[in-house]
C-alpha cells in the first residue's frame, strides 16, 4: 500500500480535501434556491424559464462563501450581473458558426485578464464566459433579454435568502435591516483581537509563526469586510484601526521570542468580547512594561480602550484597499496578460472543436474549459483530474437516479438536494463537480433536451485535454509561473517600502501601519501562490524553485522591520542592531 506522504505533490493535492464544519446556513439557502424556483416554473408550464432561474441560483450558490451579508451583495451580485450580460451576448451569437470562435477567443482574453483584478472580478469573468457559452448553445425559447432577467432573478433570489435568513454568528440586533445586514463585520473585527491574543500566547513557542500568519489572515478578512463607507460600520472601522498597533506590538514580541506574562493576552481577549457585544472595553489587566515590546503593547491597549469607550477614532487604516487605477494595472500587468491569453486560447479552441464536432450540447465544452483554466481552483493537473473524476461520478449517479425518480417532480427534488449539497461539496473540487454535474443534467432533462450523461463525460474529457495543452504551452520569452513572479515582486516591493519607512525614522504611525498591512497582505498572497505552484507537475513546479526561500526572507524582513518600528517608538531612534539586521536581510533578498 502506498502511503499518502509518498505520493507526488501534484497527485497528493488532488486527493486532499478541506476539513471544515458543515455550513448549515448555506445548505439551507441552497435547498431553498434552485429547487423551489424550478418547481414554480414547472407548475406554471414554463420549464425553460425555470432552468434559467435555477442556473442563476446554482452559479450564485457556487460563489456563496462564508462572510458578511454586505460583502455577499458584491460577491454574489457582481458575477450575477456579468452572467446576465453573458446571456445577452451569447444569445446574439447563436448559429454564427466559426465567427463565434473568434468572438469567444476575444471574450476569453478579456474575461481572463479581468480575473486578475481580484476574487470578485475573477468570479464575474468566469460567469460572463460560462453564460456566453450557455446563451449561444442552449436551445431555449426565451429571447436574450429575458434569459438575462431570469438568470439574474435566480441569483437575486439566493442573495435575498443570504440577507434574510438567520446567521449563526450574529452580533447585537438594532431592530433595523441595517444592523442585521452588517452583523458579520463585527465577528470579523473580533477575530482580529482573538488572533492577537493567540499570538501573544504563542510567543517563544513553536506555534508563533503559524499564529502570526493567522493574525495576518484575520486582519485581511476584517479589512475586506469593512470595505467602503457603509452606514453602521464607522464604530467597527475605528475598532479595527485600534487593533493595528496591538498587532504590531504582538508581532514584535513574537520576533523577539521571549515569553511574555500570561496576562498579556487577556487584554485583547476582553476587547474581542467587547467588539462582539458592542460594549465599552471595561477593565483591562494591569500593565507589564518590561521592555519596548510590552510597553508598546500596553500603550496600544490603552489607545484601544479609549477608542472603545469613546465609540470613534481614526479610520485611516481601514480604508478600502486598492483603486480603479491599481485594478487596471493588475488587469494589464503580467499576470493579467498571461491568464487572459491562456483563457482566450482555451475558450476559443474548445469552441472551435465544438463547432467542428457539433455535439448536441456543444456549449458544455467551452463552459467546462473556463472552469478548468482557473488557477484559483487549484493546480492545473489537480483541477483536470478532479473535474474528470467528478464528472464521471456525477454522470453515473444521475443515470441511476433518473431511472428511478418520477418526472419532472423527482428531478426537481434532486435539484433541491444538489443545491443543498454544493456548499458541503466545496471542500473538494471533484465532489463539487459531481454535485454540479447531477444538477445540470437534471436541468437539461427538465428543459426538454435529450439525455446527456455520456455526452457530458465526453465533452468534459475533451475540455480537460485542451486545457492541459494550453496550460503547458511556454509563455513568450521562455518564462513560466507568472503568477508566482508577480506575487513575489509585489511582496518584495511592499516589504522594501515598509522597511524604508521604518529605517527613515518617520513618526507617521498611521501611515506605517498601512504600509505594514500591505506588506503582510502581499506576503500572504505570495506564499499562497508559491504553495500552489509547488504542487504542480514537475515540469511546471520547477519554474518556481527557490520561491519559497524568498517568501521566508521576506517574512523575516517584515517581522524585523516591525520589531524595529516598536523600538523607534520607544527610544526615538533606529537601533544600530536592528538596522544591521534589516540591511542583512535586504542584501540576502537581493542575492
Amino acid at each position: 500500500m502506498i502511503r499518502p506522504h509518498r505520493l507526488p505533490p501534484w497527485l497528493g493535492h488532488a486527493l486532499r480535501a478541506q476539513r471544515a464544519p458543515v455550513p448549515w446556513p448555506a445548505v439551507v439557502r441552497g435547498a431553498l434556491a434552485a429547487g423551489p424556483l424550478l418547481l414554480l416554473a414547472v407548475a406554471a408550464g414554463r420549464p425553460s424559464s425555470g432552468v434559467l432561474l435555477a442556473l442563476g441560483a446554482m452559479l450564485a450558490g457556487v460563489n456563496d462563501r462564508p462572510g458578511t451579508r454586505r460583502a455577499a451583495l458584491t460577491r454574489l451580485g457582481g458575477p450575477a450581473l456579468a452572467g446576465g450580460l453573458g446571456m445577452v451576448l451569447g444569445s446574439s451569437l447563436a448559429g454564427r458558426g466559426f465567427v463565434l470562435v473568434a468572438v469567444f477567443a476575444g471574450l476569453g482574453l478579456a474575461g481572463g485578464a479581468l480575473s486578475a483584478a481580484g476574487p470578485v472580478a475573477s468570479a464575474a469573468g468566469t460567469q460572463l464566459l460560462v453564460t456566453v457559452a450557455v446563451g449561444a448553445g442552449m436551445p431555449l425559447p426565451e429571447p436574450g433579454w429575458q434569459r438575462a432577467l431570469l438568470f439574474a432573478g435566480g441569483a437575486a433570489w439566493l442573495i435575498a435568502l443570504r440577507i434574510a435568513l438567520p446567521s449563526p454568528a450574529r452580533g447585537p440586533r438594532t431592530g433595523r435591516l441595517r444592523g442585521y445586514l452588517y452583523d458579520g463585520e463585527r465577528a470579523a473585527v473580533a477575530a482580529v483581537y482573538d488572533a492577537v491574543a493567540a499570538l501573544l500566547d504563542a510567543v517563544g513557542g513553536p506555534d508563533a509563526r503559524a499564529r502570526r500568519a493567522a493574525l495576518t489572515a484575520a486582519l485581511d478578512q476584517a479589512q475586506d469586510a469593512l470595505r467602503g463607507r457603509a452606514p453602521g460600520t464607522r464604530e467597527l472601522r475605528a475598532r479595527y484601526a485600534a487593533a493595528l498597533p496591538l498587532a504590531e506590538a504582538a508581532t514584535a514580541l513574537a520576533w523577539a521570542g521571549e515569553p511574555v506574562p500570561g496576562r498579556a493576552a487577556e487584554g485583547p481577549r476582553r476587547l474581542a468580547a467587547a467588539v462582539r457585544s458592542a460594549a465599552p472595553a471595561g477593565a483591562l489587566p494591569a500593565p507589564a512594561r518590561l521592555g519596548a515590546g510590552l510597553r508598546a503593547l500596553d500603550e496600544a491597549l490603552l489607545r484601544a480602550a479609549e477608542v472603545f469607550d469613546r465609540g470613534s477614532g481614526t479610520e485611516r487604516a481601514a480604508r478600502r484597499r486598492g483603486s480603479p487605477a491599481a485594478a487596471l494595472r493588475r488587469i494589464t500587468g503580467p499576470a493579467g496578460r498571461e491568464y487572459g491569453v491562456r483563457v482566450g486560447l482555451s475558450f476559443g479552441a474548445s469552441a472551435a472543436v465544438a463547432q467542428a464536432l457539433q455535439p448536441v450540447h456543444w456549449y458544455w465544452l467551452p463552459a467546462t474549459a473556463v472552469f478548468l483554466v482557473k488557477p484559483d481552483l487549484g493546480p492545473l493537473v489537480s483541477r483536470v483530474l478532479c473535474r474528470a473524476a467528478g464528472t464521471v461520478a456525477g454522470a453515473l449517479l444521475f443515470a441511476g437516479l433518473a431511472a428511478l425518480l418520477p418526472r419532472p417532480l423527482g428531478l426537481v427534488a434532486l435539484v433541491a438536494v444538489c443545491g443543498a449539497l454544493i456548499p458541503v461539496a466545496a471542500r473538494h473540487f471533484a465532489a463539487q463537480t459531481a454535485v454540479v454535474t447531477v444538477l445540470v443534467l437534471c436541468l437539461v432533462r427538465v428543459g426538454g433536451e435529450p439525455g446527456a450523461s455520456w455526452s457530458r463525460v465526453t465533452e468534459t474529457l475533451l475540455a480537460c485535454a485542451l486545457v492541459l495543452v494550453a496550460g503547458h504551452l511556454p509563455w513568450p520569452g521562455g518564462h513560466r509561473g507568472g503568477g508566482v513572479r508577480v506575487r513575489l515582486a509585489l511582496a518584495r516591493e511592499a516589504a522594501h517600502v515598509y522597511a524604508g519607512h521604518v529605517l527613515s525614522g518617520d513618526t507617521d504611525r498611521a501611515g506605517r501601519w498601512e504600509l505594514r498591512r500591505e506588506a503582510y497582505r502581499t506576503l500572504a498572497e505570495a506564499r499562497a501562490a508559491v504553495e500552489l505552484a509547488a504542487v504542480e507537475l514537475p515540469v511546471l513546479a520547477r519554474h518556481s524553485d527557490g520561491a519559497r526561500r524568498v517568501t521566508v526572507v521576506l517574512e523575516h524582513l517584515v517581522d524585523a522591520a516591525t520589531a524595529c518600528a516598536v523600538q523607534v517608538d520607544d527610544t526615538g531612534r533606529v537601533p544600530v542592531r536592528d538596522a544591521e539586521r534589516i540591511g542583512g536581510l535586504l542584501a540576502e533578498l537581493a542575492a
